[in-house]
């Protein structure tokens, strides 16, 4: 599970820069002002929770296995796919109801770190 983690914040993190770099150069004369500040709070987020999950592969790694940290990791990997994904969508697509799924990856988010938390006050 570690690995697993491991990899998939450091591929996420890739990706982040990469989405991040594309929206600021190649998406800069496309998108509206306000889209943009969009497409850039989805590459933030996305890159904050690829180092989330960094962290939460390093915790598995050291301290003893907890049900607690493998939820944190699911959901942070949720609430990139489902937060930063209806964002970077709804930037480029401009689909309104996108929005509503924005909510849902913010508290898959909140929980994440809530787990995380409990992780390491169990541990």
């Amino acid at each position: 599970m570690a690995k697993f983690f491991l990899l998939s914040g450091a591929l996420n993190a890739l990706l982040a820069i990469m989405l991040g770099a594309f929206g600021a150069h190649a998406l800069r004369e496309q998108l509206q002002e306000r889209m943009l500040e969009v497409f850039h709070t989805a590459s933030q987020y996305h890159f904050y929770h690829a180092l989330g999950l960094m962290i939460i592969g390093m915790l598995v790694l050291q301290l003893q296995p907890s049900p607690w940290f493998k939820w944190s990791g699911w959901l942070m990997l949720a609430g990139i796919l489902l937060f930063s994904g209806s964002l970077y969508l709804l930037a480029v697509s401009r689909i309104g109801w996108l929005g509503i799924v924005t909510p849902f990856g913010g508290t898959a988010f909140i929980l994440a770190w809530l787990s995380a938390f409990i992780g390491l006050l169990k541990n």
